[in-house]
């Protein structure tokens, strides 16, 4: 957790700290990613059960505790899981650099490169569609720059180089991430029909 902040002030150092550890997978998934993960989830298990989703036409569809609590835990697996698979997709796309990093190595910065997406989840306490969606585009737009600060320090190749592969990376990550937010808007929005 003390590397939010460093993410949010000053990302370049922040990420040339995150190399220089030797992080595991168990220890940063237990003291980031499911603490992290869980911002969203909980902020969207209040907003939906208590307020409502509120699509701007003065319609609230409330969800109710049993529901909530049932797609809050589908969610927060999602989420899990999609650091996961980028965590994978970084590793598979560096299979061709001379210094490729372990796959424990891209996990761990594939969470970290997260965390914008996770703390943009405090906008479902009042969950208004558009604004969901305007501070979510932004939390992308700035996990973005991190994988821009993060890929030529991370894989040890220069700034050009980095831009590309930091440009497939997102681009295979927004993929998963429209994956992701259309299962969420599924289960959230209109799967409390399904409970």
């Amino acid at each position: 957790m003390n590397h939010v902040w460093g993410l949010l002030s000053h990302p370049n150092r922040e990420m040339q700290e995150i190399k220089r550890e030797n992080e595991t997978i168990s220890h940063h998934y237990t003291h980031h990613v499911l603490i992290m993960a869980a911002i969203p989830v909980i902020c969207a298990f209040i907003g939906t059960t208590q307020i409502g989703w509120n699509f701007g036409d003065g319609t609230f569809v409330q969800l109710s505790l049993l529901t909530g609590l049932s797609l809050g835990v589908v969610f927060y697996a999602l989420m899990l899981a999609g650091v996961a698979v980028m965590g994978r997709v970084i590793w598979w796309m560096a299979r061709n650099y001379p210094k490729r990093p372990s796959l424990a190595r891209c996990m761990v910065f594939a969470g970290y490169v997260a965390t914008p997406l996770f703390l943009s989840g405090v906008v479902a306490l009042y969950p208004l569609v558009w604004l969901c969606v305007a501070v979510g585009a932004a939390a992308l737009v700035y996990t973005g720059y991190l994988l821009y600060v993060g890929i030529p320090d991370f894989l040890n190749i220069n700034k050009e180089e980095g831009m590309s592969f930091s440009s497939s990376t997102l681009a295979i990550g927004v993929l998963v991430l429209e994956v992701l937010l259309a299962m969420a808007v599924i289960l959230w929005g209109y799967g409390y029909r399904l409970f």
